[in-house]
């Protein structure tokens, strides 16, 4: 697994509140080893996910988010960000 990470084939893992990689639920909820939550082919053509993003990509899906963000419910979240970069990646 450890080779995976090092040669940049995890493109997203599950982080805690101080951004270190865990692997302790309930900051990755499947407990996955390295707090992998996607992988890539080398190419980066082909990303398979755990996460479900398109299932929060606004922020009324969001199911939590600090405080003291200043956020539009009717907004977009910032998953969407990723989708907006899938596009760019493919055009």
């Amino acid at each position: 697994m450890s080779g995976v990470v090092k040669s940049n084939l995890a493109p997203l893992r599950y982080c805690d509140d101080s951004n270190n990689v865990t692997e302790v639920y309930p900051f990755n909820p499947n407990g996955s080893p390295l707090g992998i939550a996607a992988l890539c082919s080398p190419d980066g053509r082909h990303l398979a996910m755990m996460p479900h993003p398109e299932r929060s990509f606004m922020m009324w899906q969001y199911p939590w988010y600090p405080k003291e963000w200043q956020v539009e419910k009717s907004g977009p979240s910032p998953w969407l960000r990723m989708f907006q970069n899938a596009r760019e990646w493919c055009s």
